[in-house]
């Protein structure tokens, strides 16, 4: 192991010890291949459907983490002679728009004894007026694959984590090996929130987070790429003009995700 892995290694797992202090898990599971727990968010708890649709999914993932760890112990019984595989998923909300929109950003961490612990972000936009998950899709007009709003959505993306990567010293940022795994879909663009705006009620834009891997190497960490509404105006359907304006905060315009 290198030093920088030694280095990765022994901030994540202080991480993962500071986070003991936090309060009580909203799920848990623990055994002799595996501790693990899920924790949401006091905004999130305080919407029984949304809290409920979470934890049905957490708990999915739990049982799949379990069964993973149980089978590797079987094959690397070795493997587990110092400790059990630590898992952590949080449920955070990023913005609430109109009252209706909530974004959640779904982070974890995952040390399975190997050269480093791992993470990974996802995000949820829930529809609280109609209790159910939904994607960016009704507030443009189009969303097909490679089409005209998807394609515009990607162009300032790359933009955005160019930007990024020249604030890291990252080297060749103008290439295009880094690009390989985005493309213009829905699904395969990068996970998305409405970020919050100065203007009360309004998103000012689209986040995207990409955790470590999806858009460099692992030693650059993770990103995130900001899209202002304005950018994709053209694009937007009646209920995406009701829903965005107004400017993104400064406090939460730190793209280090």
């Amino acid at each position: 192991m290198t030093g920088l892995s030694v280095a990765l290694a022994l901030s994540a797992t202080c991480v993962f010890s500071a986070l003991a202090a936090d309060p009580k898990p909203d799920a848990v599971l623990k055994n002799k291949n595996i501790e693990a727990r899920v924790l949401l968010d006091d905004t999130i708890r305080a919407d029984p459907a949304l809290a409920a649709d979470c934890l049905t999914e957490a708990r999915k993932w739990l049982d799949k983490s379990a069964v993973e760890a149980a089978a590797t112990r079987k094959t690397d019984p070795e493997l587990f002679k110092d400790r059990a595989w630590e898992f952590e998923r949080n449920y955070t909300v990023d913005s609430v728009v109109g009252g209706r929109y909530v974004s959640i950003v779904r982070s974890e961490y995952t040390d399975t004894l190997g050269a480093h612990p791992n993470s990974d972000t996802n995000t949820i936009l829930w529809d609280k007026t109609e209790n159910k998950r939904i994607s960016i899709r009704p507030f443009f007009n189009e969303t097909a694959d490679n089409g005209p709003t998807m394609r515009a959505m990607m162009k300032a993306v790359i933009a955005s984590l160019r930007v990024e990567k020249k604030k890291r010293d990252v080297a060749d940022v103008d290439g295009d090996d880094w690009i390989k795994n985005l493309k213009p879909s829905l699904l395969k663009i990068g996970a998305v929130t409405l970020a919050p705006s100065t203007e009360i009620g309004k998103s000012a834009g689209l986040k995207f987070y990409y955790p470590p891997y999806a858009v460099g190497p692992y030693v650059e960490g993770a990103y995130g790429a900001f899209v202002p509404w304005e950018a994709l105006k053209s694009d937007l359907s009646p209920e995406g003009l009701r829903i965005f304006g107004g400017k993104r905060p400064e406090s939460d315009g730190d793209e280090r995700q």
